[in-house]
């Protein structure tokens, strides 16, 4: 494996027992004026935690919306909760951990925790859904069930 692509290897985090896991630092353009971490940079965390899980799982979202499986689909939040424990600061290293709850028709449930160590910072349940070009939901395809219900979820 040459540098690039190891370096590369190193920004999608790694699929888990449980999921994924991601690791990310908190930049200055992560807080507000407090020097905490402004509350909406969480999604954005969040975020790149699910799309490296698909990613690594083998889900791109560009070839998805290029057709990739004979039609345009997108995945979309549909519903999220968050619970906000701790905050986290400038130069934190925060670990990102997702896992699938449960998948039914067109939806997966999702659960994540943001940590910095052992601290338990914020967690988040997140309901997607894939839906085509016209809007309309698409069921799961059955090929992805076993790459995001790992043994024993």
């Amino acid at each position: 494996m040459s540098e690039e692509q190891a370096l590369a290897a190193g920004l999608s985090g790694e699929l888990t027992p449980f999921g994924h896991r991601l690791l990310a630092r908190v930049y200055y353009a992560d807080t507000d004026f407090s020097g905490l971490v402004y509350h909406a940079r969480y999604l954005e965390f969040f975020e790149r935690g699910r799309s490296d899980y698909l990613r690594l799982a083998g889900v791109r979202h560009t070839e998805l919306a290029e057709g990739m499986r004979g039609e345009k689909i997108v995945w979309v939040v549909r519903r999220m909760e968050i619970d906000f424990r701790k905050p986290a600061r400038m130069d934190d290293v925060l670990t990102i951990d997702t896992r699938t709850e449960k998948i039914s028709g067109a939806r997966i449930f999702m659960a994540q925790e943001l940590k910095r160590g052992d601290t338990l910072l914020v967690t988040a349940r997140v309901e997607a859904a894939i839906v085509g070009e016209d809007g309309r939901p698409k069921r799961f395809p059955a090929e992805w069930i076993a790459a995001f219900l790992p043994a024993g979820a």
